[in-house]
């Protein structure tokens, strides 16, 4: 079972991505509403997939995701993006695995879940 650690700000956005994890058949171990609390949280739950909301990186996200990279080697990043911009690119540029826009229906961000779950070494 891939384990999913959520971090987001915003708790109704967790929710519903908790919910459509379980139903994917993936495993909540953590969820964070700040940056610091992710770093914190997420090495010590042997997470295998990281959640992350752009908006909740520190000003410099390159050195954000490398420390996050740093904390949990093992673990893919998916940047969760609230508008299509320039944002994407430098999600992907920054670090993260992939992203996932949240403007996406239900559907479409179980199907990148899926294809992102599918690449988890186990």
């Amino acid at each position: 079972m891939t384990r999913v650690y959520l971090a987001d700000a915003k708790s109704e956005e967790r929710a519903a991505l908790r919910l459509l994890l379980l139903d994917l058949r993936m495993e909540v171990v953590g969820e964070a509403a700040d940056w610091f609390t992710t770093l914190a949280q997420a090495p010590v739950r042997r997470t295998d997939m990281l959640l992350v909301d752009w908006d909740l990186l520190p000003n410099l996200p390159n050195a954000a995701l490398d420390e996050l990279r740093k904390a949990c080697p093992a673990a893919l990043v998916i940047i969760l993006i609230s508008h299509l911009d320039a944002r994407q690119q430098a999600a992907l540029s920054a670090g993260a695995d992939a992203f996932i826009s949240k403007g996406e229906t239900p559907e479409r961000v179980a199907e990148r879940l899926r294809t992102v779950a599918a690449s988890v070494r186990t």
